[in-house]
């Protein structure tokens, strides 16, 4: 019998099965179209394994609380056609089984806290910083969620002195996600990040973002470690940037672990969250 894994984004579903719940055995990469179009082909890579558990993590924002009456939906999405999707009901009619319903962001972080760059923490925050800017912690060996779950991305930040662009998120303008994502670098510059990559004013001005976020997230949490994934984490010059800056926001105000290995690129690479919704699909089945 296999585990089943579902990392559910708005570009894309990779979907991956595993016997031990860790490694992957086989796995598909589906464009994300409508909810019909996406989930049949999903059903129709899950339905030659005989599945025992499912872990999901999917793009947002999700209801998580399984006391209100559309737990399992995707909710004020954007996405054309999934707005209060119905995703975990639907999966459920299909495959009756014990399932993990989380988003894609906490997935990566349990996935990193389990078995990637987090795994000798006792915490972590995992960011992701792409199209959109999302953030998912582990606190306790357990994935953070509450009312509903973390919007890491959209923390409002303090205006770089010298950046007057207004920010690109629909509903804060300058919160994090408004001003690191890659649409507003691209906005910004008319250039998408990996043709800016030798150009150090623009990845101080990104890393000074991202900085006071993890700064904020910092005082909050206090996690041992950050892992900073996505797109434009692809620019490796950007930590160097981002610690310096993390440095001089957070001024000895609390300690912390050493910022070299605190703040770091994911050890799964972009198996993060795929790993994380297998291990939660076999915690699931208990």
């Amino acid at each position: 019998m296999y585990y089943g894994a579902i990392e559910a984004g708005g570009t894309k579903f990779v979907c991956a099965v595993s016997r031990d719940g860790v490694k992957i055995e086989d796995r598909t990469s589906i464009p994300t179209t409508s909810p019909e179009e996406t989930l049949k082909q999903v059903f129709d890579f899950f339905d030659p394994y005989d599945l025992k558990a499912i872990g999901i993590g999917s793009f947002g924002p999700i209801d998580v609380n399984r006391e209100s009456d559309t737990y399992g939906y995707i909710t004020s999405t954007p996405k054309p056609g999934w707005g209060y999707f119905d995703f975990l009901g639907t999966m459920k009619k299909t495959y009756n089984i014990p399932m993990s319903w989380t988003t894609d962001v906490n997935a990566a972080a349990y996935g990193e806290f389990r078995k990637g760059g987090a795994q000798n923490a006792g915490s972590c925050v995992y960011l992701t910083v792409g199209t959109g800017i999302g953030g998912g912690a582990v606190v306790d060996g357990k994935v953070l969620e509450g009312f509903g779950h973390p919007e890491m991305g959209h923390i409002l930040v303090r205006q770089h002195p010298d950046d007057h662009y207004e920010g690109a998120c629909p509903y804060h303008k300058n919160c994090l996600e408004g001003m690191a994502s890659g649409p507003a670098i691209e906005k910004r510059y008319n250039k998408k990040a990996q043709d800016l990559a030798s150009e150090e004013k623009i990845w101080e001005m990104e890393a000074y973002y991202l900085a006071q976020a993890l700064v904020n997230y910092t005082l909050i949490l206090r996690p041992e470690t950050f892992i900073l994934g996505g797109g434009v984490m692809k620019q490796s010059q950007l930590f160097p940037f981002i610690r310096e800056q993390f440095s001089i926001l957070l001024n000895d105000y609390v300690e912390t672990p050493d910022l070299e290995t605190s703040i770091t690129a994911p050890g799964l690479e972009d198996n993060a969250a795929i790993t994380g919704c297998l291990l939660l699909a076999k915690e699931a089945e208990k």
